[in-house]
């Protein structure tokens, strides 16, 4: 509004909003800022109600002009903002994610990369519609790129168009939408092995020459659920075999360039205090007796005392045991006829997470014991339990039912046994 003794009127005596003014040809404007840059809109008339000048072509009046341009200031919707591409919006949200871990940052880096390589980082964001960004992650997966990809490549966008509706620089986010249904999903489910070929197995790395030294790591591996990385971060301290308890609230990690860093568990459920029983202690136990004990102990962001070392003196990390992983299951299929398919200290994790809940374990308990943040992820275990699970419960029903009534029949049978005499 003007200032009160001093406002502006147009020839009709309307009071002249802050802004408003009328050019000499009898046409009315409006100026606003936008980043410090005066704009303008014009218009014939004030007011939707007003008349068009003689010869004058139909068009918005000033206030309804400013009502529009109104909307996208008072919602701080900077016009200069939509001009983004969809590789500017990327870089600015990554510049807010600070003090992640470095395999998040390293995620990051892949995507960026991947992007840049992409025609689609560089289309606006403002044209971005939910079937452009669907049909982009359609065209990676055609492209040859896996499940995964393509699930991080969303995984940066969406939440990226989601802090641009934040800011109120765009209305909707294209890629809020759920990714089942749009590309396939045809990543290799690492499954779970037998109770049988983990036999199996463990008796070929036990009785083998050349593997049986790390015997003890696989069957930790099987009996306790623990992640490579956590296992791998352990140290002596983080041991108390006198309990029977193994502290896990760390996991040892190495990047791509191998810098060695220890950062914290991979959710906050994953900080536990595990339980094991006798034989996995003994392995502990072996572990430590065998252990080298390097000239200096290499300290890893405060952390020493490690289990095992390489030839540099550095502790072992995911990758040596996986390449050992694949090396033993590569010896035996050389050896047997009947091939052991692919294990991996993973499939070690959800062998153990399968063969407790086969065995009755509550979920709960179970979810503890993995140090899963999400109660979903335990019970999807059990609900992929199948006919062999399901005969084995009837059998132990079966088996208890016949318990049962063998008890119920022993006071019947001393009864008649007294009686008789």
């Amino acid at each position: 509004m003007g200032i009160r003794g001093n406002l502006r009127r147009d020839s009709k005596r309307r009071v002249l909003r802050a802004g408003e003014s009328i050019r000499a040809d009898g046409k009315y404007q409006f100026k606003y800022y936008v980043n410090g840059k005066a704009k303008f809109v014009y218009s014939w008339k004030l007011e939707p109600t007003d008349r068009l000048p003689a010869g004058k072509k139909p068009c918005l009046s000033l206030r309804e002009l400013e009502k529009q341009i109104g909307y996208d200031l008072n919602a701080q919707m900077n016009i200069m903002q939509k001009n983004l591409t969809v590789m500017d919006l990327v870089e600015r949200y990554l510049s807010t994610k600070t003090g992640v871990k470095p395999s998040t940052k390293s995620n990051y880096s892949f995507v960026k990369n991947l992007l840049k390589q992409e025609d689609f980082a560089e289309r606006k964001i403002r044209h971005i519609r939910t079937s452009d960004a669907k049909l982009f992650l359609i065209r990676l997966q055609d492209a040859g790129k896996g499940y995964s990809t393509v699930k991080t490549v969303r995984g940066v966008l969406r939440p990226a168009f989601q802090m641009a509706v934040d800011d109120d620089i765009l209305n909707k986010n294209p890629f809020g939408f759920q990714l089942a249904g749009v590309v396939v999903n045809d990543s290799v489910t690492r499954e779970a092995i037998s109770r049988e070929q983990m036999r199996q197995f463990l008796k070929f790395v036990h009785d083998d020459n050349c593997y049986c030294k790390y015997y003890e790591v696989v069957y930790i591996l099987f009996h306790t659920g623990m992640r490579i990385s956590e296992f791998c971060g352990l140290t002596l301290n983080d041991i108390d075999l006198e309990n029977r308890v193994i502290n896990i609230d760390h996991q040892l990690e190495r990047t791509s360039d191998m810098k060695y860093y220890v950062e914290s568990t991979k959710t906050d459920a994953g900080k536990r205090k595990l339980p094991i029983n006798e034989d996995v202690a003994r392995c502990f136990a072996a572990i430590i007796e065998d252990r080298e004990v390097p000239a200096v102990e290499k300290l890893i962001d405060g952390y020493g005392g490690f289990l095992f070392y390489d030839d540099k003196g550095m502790p072992l990390v995911a990758m040596h045991w996986e390449h050992r992983f694949n090396n033993m299951v590569d010896r035996y299929n050389s050896i047997y006829k009947i091939q052991m398919p692919n294990i991996t200290p993973h499939v070690c994790r959800h062998t153990y997470c399968s063969n407790q809940a086969r065995a009755g374990m509550n979920p709960k308990t179970l979810q503890y014991l993995m140090g899963h943040s999400d109660i979903g992820v335990t019970m999807n275990v059990y609900t992929h339990l199948g006919l062999e699970e399901a005969a084995d419960e009837l059998k132990r029903i079966e088996a208890l039912e016949l318990a049962r009534k063998e008890i119920e029949k022993q006071p019947q049978e001393t009864e008649l046994l007294f009686r008789t005499v």
